[in-house]
């Protein structure tokens, strides 16, 4: 800007014969402070990539990814659970209001409304002040949504039965099951496999039925007297049949 242009003088004073809005100034007005994109900024972002990429395959590497068995839709004791950063809107979907017949509302409605409301909180606080404290709009909503998005996210991992889940996940020994036997089918009639599963490979509340550690007594204690989590009198059937059930399972043996 030339001295003088664009100004009126008032005595000892200049005063802008216009109002402009302010323009920030070019990066040109910066010399030494701007670079090429290519080749030097991208560069520079794939030697960060790169870094990052290398420390993640190392960390793969240490440690084994918790991998757990194949799909099975099933096993109807499943209790899925989600990846850390959705765990809040998980918790979400227990409650009365959010869940059942208002599913929408939790899986919708409210994570909409909160979200809307991040996105439209530039709009609504347009203050030039930056300090958290000179906006309490926009400093009150955000501490609010993280002070939701903790608490259910700690809500979900506190009343989550780990245990239960590492073993429903558990990657167990596959075996060919004969669903035509007898053993199998006076299974099915009695229910063993709503809990042990159609291949028997166990669920939440009921171990595999693969490669048993017991002894064919100890099998037939276990189906009269129960267990653990399984009650006694499951099993309704005869001696005759509980026999041929004892010996179906102490015949099961992974390939």
């Amino acid at each position: 800007m030339h001295r003088g242009k664009g100004m009126k003088f008032v005595g000892d004073s200049r005063i802008s014969a216009e109002r402009k809005t302010f323009i920030p100034k070019d990066y040109s007005e910066y010399p030494g402070k701007t670079e090429a994109f290519w080749p030097n900024f991208l560069l520079k972002e794939w030697m960060v990539g790169a870094v990052f990429l290398i420390g993640f395959l190392c960390l793969t590497i240490a440690h084994e990814p918790p991998l757990e068995k194949i799909a099975d839709p099933s096993d109807t004791a499943y209790i899925p659970l989600p990846d850390w950063y959705f765990l809040f809107l998980y918790q979400l979907l227990k409650y009365t209001y959010a869940s059942g017949p208002f599913n929408v509302i939790g899986a919708f409605v409210i994570p909409g409304l909160v979200f809307g409301a991040l996105a439209l909180a530039p709009f609504i606080d347009r203050g030039p002040e930056r300090r958290p404290s000179k906006r309490p709009f926009a400093t009150g909503f955000m501490l609010l949504a993280i002070a939701g998005v903790t608490f259910l996210t700690w809500e979900s991992v506190a009343h989550h039965d780990w245990e239960a889940a590492a073993q429903q996940g558990k990657i167990v020994a596959e075996a060919e099951i004969d669903t035509e036997a007898e053993g199998y089918k006076l299974m099915e009639a009695n229910t063993c496999l709503t809990c042990h599963g159609n291949e028997l490979q166990g669920g939440a509340g009921a171990p595999a039925l693969i490669d048993v550690d017991l002894t064919p007594e100890e099998i037939h204690d276990v189906i009269v007297n129960g267990r653990g989590a399984m009650p006694a009198g499951i099993f309704t059937g005869t001696d005759e049949e509980l026999g041929k059930v004892v010996d179906f399972i102490s015949s099961i043996e992974s390939e």
